[in-house]
């Protein structure tokens, strides 16, 4: 077993970030007893990571900190780090390694205030990790400010900070920053891989797997949802029903405020996990009093807690809608599939008598112009245009094909 068994279809991938773990662990080894560095070391300072949506960007990027962050008594052995048990391992995959600091959007953008901190940090040497790992889940949510400070500190490292940045694609990162880091590239894992890490480590049945895996045309994150969550998979059948719905205008509007209530409740109960967590623990660290009083001066840091988290929420209700979105795109191409006799397996067979009834009702000329409405949705909510506006022009898009 190692920290490298849970990426789905990464083999290559997995043998350079091994090759140069390895490295970085006779780096640390070397400095500790005054010998000199190893020669052409495959380890470097700053990464970046891309894929298509659902290639692992994320998991690749935490399976390498933790890695570099391996203290199994067995690298002294001749063994590789990153056993995926020891301590320094295992808090760096559950997220609660001091030296391994996660920076995720928490809006549409990441903001200069919340890169501050942490790039003040990754001059500073580790507490007690091997390394200082800086792992930066949405690169390509950097705004101008926040990315100029990412630049600055990738430009001139602490000798023992390691910057992991993870994108969609290379275009997604600036030029300056890119041009800075060893660049891995992921691709989409197969059906059958994820299926079959969802059977292996998930104990999902085999049936129920191969669903999942082929509805998300390999996703491996929303196929272990899929495969998992009971309301999932009801959110999404919801959404394969929409394209018949839409027989007329009340229909369509109907239609697009269900879609987007939907994506609101998602948002909700997912904050509601989280916001009551930060903010008792952040009242708890100011110093609360018995029944909740503030001590003075704090409103301040509450405040600004409420507005990351607002932020947070609307984040997560696109998301949502996004997903949606990404399951009406799938549910279109299989029509489209059908209409030009393409033997490409069906993602929705879930839906095939839908899908059937779509395909023979329709041209592909008006196919294609409904995928290009759901990717203006997508384009539109990019701009943070409303999304009940935003979802309501797509389903009437959609309903005159």
């Amino acid at each position: 077993m190692s920290v490298w068994d849970d990426l789905v279809g990464q083999a290559r991938v997995s043998e350079q970030l091994d090759a140069a773990a390895r490295d970085a662990d006779a780096l640390v080894t070397a400095a500790a007893v005054g010998a000199p560095p190893p020669e052409a070391s495959k380890m470097t300072h700053a990464w970046l990571f891309t894929g298509p949506p659902g290639a692992g960007r994320n998991q690749t990027a935490r399976a390498f900190a933790a890695a570099l962050q391996c203290v199994s008594p067995d690298r002294a052995l001749g063994g590789a780090p990153g056993c995926g048990f020891c301590d320094g391992c295992h808090t760096a995959l559950v997220g609660t390694h001091a030296d391994v600091t996660t920076v995720a959007a928490v809006g549409t953008q990441i903001l200069a205030d919340d890169m501050r901190d942490t790039v003040r940090k990754s001059f500073t040497s580790p507490a007690n990790g091997r390394w200082q790992v800086i792992l930066v889940e949405d690169a390509e949510r950097l705004n101008e400010k926040s990315a100029n400070a990412v630049l600055k500190a990738v430009e001139e490292p602490a000798p023992r900070t390691v910057w992991l940045l993870c994108a969609p694609s290379i275009e997604d990162v600036l030029p300056t920053i890119r041009s800075r880091c060893r660049h891995l590239n992921l691709s989409t894992p197969s059906v059958d891989a994820v299926a079959d890490m969802l059977v292996r480590r998930e104990g999902i049945e085999p049936e129920v797997a191969a669903a999942a895996a082929r509805a998300t045309q390999g996703h491996v994150d929303r196929a272990r949802r899929l495969a998992t969550d009971p309301a999932a998979r009801e959110r999404r059948a919801a959404v394969l029903k929409l394209p018949l719905r839409l027989g007329d205008i009340g229909g369509c509007l109907k239609a697009a405020q269900e879609l987007v209530d939907a994506a609101a409740e998602d948002a909700k109960q997912l904050a509601e996990e989280i916001d009551v967590k930060e903010t008792e623990e952040l009242k708890a660290a100011l110093g609360a009093a018995q029944g909740g009083r503030m001590p003075r001066g704090t409103a301040g840091v509450m405040k600004d807690l409420e507005d990351k988290q607002k932020r947070r929420r609307t984040r997560t209700q696109r998301d949502s809608l996004d997903l949606a979105l990404t399951d009406l795109t799938a549910f279109y191409r299989d029509v489209l599939a059908l209409q030009l006799g393409s033997r490409v397996a069906l993602a929705n067979t879930d839906a095939e008598d839908a899908l059937e009834r779509l395909a023979r009702d329709s041209a592909p000329e008006s196919t294609l112009r409904r995928l290009e409405a759901i990717a203006a949705c997508r384009d539109a909510l990019d701009r943070n245009v409303a999304p009940l506006l935003a979802v309501e022009a797509m389903t009437m898009a959609l309903r005159a094909g």
